[in-house]
């Protein structure tokens, strides 16, 4: 299942659209097509300010600035690595966006040594980002690293 919504993503590109396009239907096949994902959306790093601003995203209304080190996207950002977290309660410093988040997965988008976003995906479930998942959802971020780069030129 998990290789199939992996080529679903790499199905949906289109070089000729817009990034923003395929970055956001991307963002919808996440969305829709994990069991128990309340929120899958991007934050664009700046790196100049150590803020992440609010990208496209499929979910409810979202933060639309964190700092670098705030919560669990800021520290991914300052970190520059991926983060899972079972249990949104028990991370010091959570920002809680949506209440009915109970797990949370953040990828970095690094392209060429540059951060460029984060990647945030929110379940509503706790422990729901499983080994397999997170592996699958890790590949499709490669994905949108590149489409990430595109749109910033």
């Amino acid at each position: 299942m998990k290789n199939i919504i992996f080529q679903q993503c790499q199905t949906v590109v289109d070089d000729t659209l817009y990034p923003i396009s395929n970055i956001s239907n991307i963002l919808a096949i996440l969305y829709h097509e994990f069991a128990h994902i309340n929120w899958a959306g991007l934050y664009y790093c700046d790196n100049e300010n150590q803020e992440c601003i609010l990208g496209p995203f499929q979910g409810k209304v979202a933060c639309t600035k964190i700092s670098y080190h705030k919560g669990v996207v800021g520290t991914c950002a300052a970190s520059k690595k991926m983060i899972v977290v079972d249990n949104v309660h028990q991370f010091d410093g959570h920002i809680a966006c949506d209440h009915s988040s109970k797990s949370e997965l953040v990828i970095p988008l690094i392209y060429n040594n540059e951060l460029l976003a984060i990647l945030d995906i929110d379940s509503d479930q706790y422990n729901n980002f499983d080994q397999d998942t997170v592996e699958t959802i890790l590949e499709i971020s490669y994905i949108l690293s590149s489409l990430v780069s595109k749109e910033r030129k």
